[in-house]
């Protein structure tokens, strides 16, 4: 028995929740993953994990060596980034998850410096808006926007993007132009951006001062997913909100007209996380240097200098 690779796929089988995503991480068949752990608990004397045909769950013996195997792991790995940061450029796979606006505006047009900087890194991009779950998907790291939830991910803040309340112009030549937030609520059409996880439409957000405004405007059309609420907002379908910095060249041609100027959206920070067991992987850790580097551009901080990385 390789009784490292029997700890790494016990490890991975305890994170992912199956022995399929476990042996898809480490590359390799079901039936090995599933010898190797049969392997382990026979070396052990003891079960580690109970199976059912629909699911797998680790047994009480099992959750108190997941957390030193863990460990033990996380060790081997620190040793072996440490040893090779000084000796080789990062290599192998990594895969970032991210959403698509940010993907195809951002991220995208700069990857030829990254791949000149690094080109034994194999990048494989996740572009949706969906929310993802870091560990049982094997992801390495995901940028994500607006506050942080309760997390056990390291967060590292890559920058703050304004916000513009904005239309086409052809909307206002229809419908008029709102002098107040609460005028989308009845006079208005809305395009809005809805949840991947309850279907609910996001409410716009102003602010005036001290005084804040949500509005839940009724959205004639929804979507989820952020390069298509750019496309509808394009095609005139209503009024809504997205980053300042992706509509700036359609806002300087006339075509999309920011309006309600006096109630400033807030801004939108956004962060990128990673697990734990990632802090000293040279992978990510170029990544994430290199990612603060590129949305340094669209960082409204900047242009106020009062940028910061907290």
């Amino acid at each position: 028995m390789d009784h490292l690779l029997a700890l790494r796929m016990f490890v991975r089988i305890a994170e992912a929740g199956t022995f399929g995503k476990a042996a898809d991480q480490l590359a390799l068949p079901r039936s090995t993953a599933s010898k190797l752990i049969q392997d382990l608990e026979q070396h052990l004397g003891a079960k580690l994990i109970h199976r059912t045909t629909r699911s797998i769950t680790v047994t009480p013996e099992g959750a108190q060596y997941y957390e030193r195997a863990r460990r033990l792991i996380a060790d081997l790995e620190e040793m072996d980034a440490a040893a090779r940061q000084t000796r080789a450029q990062p290599r192998g796979r990594l895969r970032v998850d991210v959403g698509s606006i940010l993907a195809n505006q951002i991220l995208l047009p700069a990857l030829p410096a990254f791949q000149a900087a690094y080109p034994d890194i194999e990048l494989r991009l996740g572009v949706s808006d969906r929310p993802t779950d870091l560990v049982s998907e094997g992801i390495d790291c995901v940028i994500r926007g607006g506050a942080l939830a309760d997390t056990t991910l390291i967060a590292r803040k890559l920058c703050e993007m304004d916000f513009i309340t904005c239309c086409h112009a052809s909307y206002l030549e229809q419908y008029g132009r709102p002098a107040h937030p609460r005028d989308l609520e009845q006079q208005h059409r809305v395009v809005g951006y809805f949840s991947s996880l309850t279907g609910k439409v996001f409410p716009l957000r102003f602010a005036q001062g001290d005084e804040t405004l949500e509005v839940s405007a009724h959205a004639a059309v929804a979507v989820n997913e952020s390069t298509a609420h750019l496309t509808a907002l394009g095609a005139g379908l209503g009024i809504g909100q997205t980053f300042a910095w992706f509509v700036r060249e359609q806002v300087a041609r006339g075509e999309l007209v920011r309006i309600l100027e006096d109630w400033q959206p807030p801004r939108h920070p956004l962060h990128i996380l990673y697990p734990p067991n990632r802090h000293l992987n040279a992978k990510v850790r170029v990544f994430v240097d290199w990612a603060v580097q590129v949305f340094a551009a669209v960082d409204a901080r900047v242009s106020r200098g009062i940028r910061s990385d907290t």
